[in-house]
Order: C-alpha cells, then sequence, then structure tokens
C-alpha cells in the first residue's frame, strides 16, 4: 500500500466536463520523506515510516534528533508509518504528489473537529422539546429518562448521552482525484474530510 501525508488547505469547487460544480479538498500532500523501514527480522513487522513538514532544531529533543540524523533528514513534526509498502524504500528517500494520478480513488485520515463537550441535541440529534421525545416533558434540550426502573436497576452501556464529540480519527473511503498540481504539492480530492485547516491528513492508495 503506498501513501502520503499532507495538510488540509482548504475548500474549493471545480465544474466537470459535464458542467457539474464539483466540491473539491485542496491538500499540500508532501513532499514526505523515508525516516525509517521496519523489517520482520529486527522490528516483528513491515513497514515504512514517512516524515512531513520541517520543524526547528531547537524545538525537537535529543532523541528525535538522533532519529532523524539515522535517516540523514531534518527535524520533521508529523510521523506515521505505512504497512505493506509496494516498491523500494530506504531511509532518506521522498515521497512526492507523484505517486497520485487524477481520476483514481484513494482514502483520506484525519482528526475531525472537536466541540467539547455538547448535549444530547447536538451530539445525537435529539428533537428537543418541540417533539417531546425520548421521555421529557418541558425542559426544552434535556435528554430526559435514560432507563428503567428496579429492572434493569442500571443504564444500559452504549445510551446516547451528553458528552464529548469530535476529535476522532475519521476514515473517508472512495474519494476521487479531481486534479493533482504537481508543481505545488497540492491535489484536488472530490468532497469534504475531517480536521479543520492547517490540520495533518494521510491518503492511503
Amino acid at each position: 500500500m503506498l501513501g502520503i501525508v499532507g495538510k488540509k488547505l482548504g475548500m474549493t469547487s471545480l465544474y466537470s466536463e459535464d458542467g457539474k460544480n464539483l466540491p473539491c479538498t485542496a491538500i499540500e500532500a508532501g513532499p514526505c520523506v523515508i525516516t525509517q523501514v521496519r523489517t520482520e527480522e529486527v522490528d516483528g513487522y513491515s513497514a515504512v515510516q514517512l516524515g512531513f513538514d520541517a520543524k526547528k532544531e531547537k524545538n525537537t529533543s535529543k532523541a528525535e534528533m538522533g532519529h532523524f540524523k539515522k535517516s540523514g533528514t531534518q527535524p520533521l513534526r508529523y510521523l506515521t508509518e505505512f504497512r505493506d509498502w509496494d516498491g523500494d524504500a530506504k531511509p532518506g528517500d521522498k515521497v512526492t504528489v507523484d505517486i497520485l494520478q487524477e481520476g483514481e480513488f484513494v482514502d483520506v485520515v484525519g482528526t475531525s473537529k472537536g466541540k467539547g463537550f455538547q448535549g444530547v441535541v447536538k451530539r445525537h440529534g435529539f428533537g428537543g422539546v418541540g417533539q417531546a421525545t425520548h421521555g421529557q416533558h418541558n425542559r426544552l434540550r434535556a435528554p430526559g429518562s435514560i432507563g428503567a426502573c428496579s429492572t434493569p436497576s442500571r443504564v444500559f452501556k452504549g445510551m446516547r448521552m451528553a458528552g464529548r464529540m469530535g476529535g476522532k480519527r475519521v476514515k473517508m473511503i472512495n474519494l476521487e482525484i479531481i486534479k493533482v498540481l504537481a508543481d505545488k504539492n497540492v491535489v484536488l480530492v472530490k468532497g469534504a474530510i475531517p480536521g479543520p485547516k492547517g490540520s495533518y491528513v494521510i491518503i492511503e492508495k
């Protein structure tokens, strides 16, 4: 499996050949550096570690600096691994947006926007007092009843209640690549991907 790390730039739109307006997400994909090649003999599994987005040496720990010096690369902010890498790989090699082609489909992994502690109306789409759902009477956006009485004497696991919302790893599958701007290291993917502008994403082929 080939892949590349990128940064979400924002959204735009393009017109297709038949005149349809297609929503697209612009991603700055690479260039990435191979910082380590893991093998079955040494690490117990095979994978390729990619690094993306340079950072200053003063903001890098000595342990990290030693790791980057082994591969002869500068300090990088984001590291991730790809299993079952297709093709040759050795530390120091660069992976660019050229591995992607227009018209092919990819999976994009990102971290969704964190929305903090939210109630049941926003988090689960409860109806509120207008629809008076879920056992509530006149308390606006309150969740209402959450369980029975002496039987079963507990609240079932998975009950939809208020809690932390967002900030989770999300994978969008089968997104079409609309355009590849190799000179700018930018790829346009059809549709939306999780995360705010400037967040890191992983593109998997």
